[in-house]
């Protein structure tokens, strides 16, 4: 048994009861585990976080459908819910420490955020959670109703930098400092500080730690966004629709999902419409999806100018398809597509290089290893 009382065997029965999708042991365990005298803020970061991680490379890998993932996502966030309501928070002391957690916009992960609101309320602070996906004026409103001391931030997804960028200068004109958290960040926070957070925090531990240390929280930071780079992104943003069409059509031979939903087997028109046995309806809005996620991660490697985010959008996408037995070789085919149709953007080139250079040097070590 290690330090927190959470043995390897404890951690294969939450497993297990994440992918049975059974609640009742999930939460038994759980909730057995607090009262027996684990800290819950163990429980939740010894026990459901890393459980969770492993769910994301279970999908991530194929081993998982969507719908498995999602259904042992939400035993998950029941699970904090009920160890939560199981643990006894400290009772305050001092002056209230006031913080509103929210995801970044465009941001469903939840759980995150979910976790680092109980870890807090753990620590004695007064939180507010606003849950996924939250727009800049809706932050901006809730943050003129409710007063906090800090936002806690957290964006998990690469893609969506520039949208925490919005809320991250939201905050600073509402006179709120800003807590990042989670990978979309980058590692060490490196583009939680390109965007002006005022403070990074790799989980909800160390979140609560730095609070606790750094209290009253104060504006140090500084958005490194440069001009030309917004001006860029936007042109990029403006042209979405086009570039999406224009992959589509450039990949349909080569990519999956791809063909229009009137297209047969041989491209020439079959019965395969939206309602088509053949699901090629689904398939085409999923290949789609999928491209346009890469060409938003595109963007926001523009407009934090660094190609990390996009190559690792890139590593992730071909480890996907290779997990569904594609080739990935149809990823190098969507760089040239779309550098012949950006010439005119030159970060977005070197971007689109650099995820060529990082394409090719995966094939390289794939070959040595076979």
């Amino acid at each position: 048994m290690n330090a927190t009382g959470i043995t390897d065997a404890v951690r294969a029965d939450f497993d297990a009861c994440l992918a049975d999708a059974d609640e009742g042991g999930a939460l038994e365990l759980a909730v057995g585990l607090v009262t027996s005298g684990v800290s819950a803020e163990d429980v939740l970061l010894g026990l459901v976080a890393p459980a969770q991680v492993r769910v994301g490379e279970r999908w991530e890998s194929g081993e998982w459908t969507v719908a498995r993932e999602h259904s042992a996502t939400h035993v998950s966030r029941l699970t904090v819910d009920a160890v939560a309501s199981a643990a006894h928070p400290p009772a305050g002391a001092g002056p209230p420490r006031h913080v509103l957690v929210a995801c970044s916009d465009g941001e469903w992960h939840v759980l995150p955020s979910h976790i680092l609101a109980e870890v807090l309320r753990l620590r004695g602070f007064q939180v507010r959670s606003l849950g996924g996906s939250i727009s800049p004026p809706e932050l901006l409103s809730d943050v003129h109703q409710s007063g906090p001391d800090i936002v806690a931030l957290s964006c998990t997804l690469t893609f969506n930098l520039p949208l925490a960028h919005r809320q991250i200068e939201t905050c600073r004109c509402a006179g709120v400092p800003v807590m990042a958290g989670g990978r979309g960040f980058g590692p060490e926070g490196t583009w939680a500080y390109a965007l002006g957070a005022d403070l990074y925090a790799a989980d909800a531990r160390a979140a609560a730690e730095a609070l606790l240390r750094r209290w009253p929280p104060v504006f140090c930071g500084e958005s490194s966004v440069q001009a030309d780079a917004v001006e860029e992104y936007a042109a990029l943003v403006r042209r979405r629709p086009e570039l999406l069409a224009h992959l589509a059509h450039a990949l349909r031979d080569v990519f999956p999902g791809l063909r229009t939903r009137s297209d047969g087997p041989d491209g020439s028109g079959g019965s395969g419409g939206s309602g088509s046995p053949d699901g090629s309806g689904r398939e085409h809005e999923e290949g789609t999806d999928f491209l346009g996620r890469l060409l938003d991660s595109l963007a926001a490697a523009v407009f934090v100018d660094d190609a990390r985010v996009f190559t690792g959008q890139l590593a992730f996408a071909a480890a996907y398809l290779s997990a569904r037995s594609v080739e990935p070789r149809c990823l190098l085919a969507m760089t040239d597509a779309l550098a012949d149709h950006l010439r005119g953007s030159p970060r977005a080139l070197d971007t689109l290089s650099a995820g060529r250079r990082c394409l090719a040097a995966r094939e390289t070590d794939s070959r040595r290893r076979a």
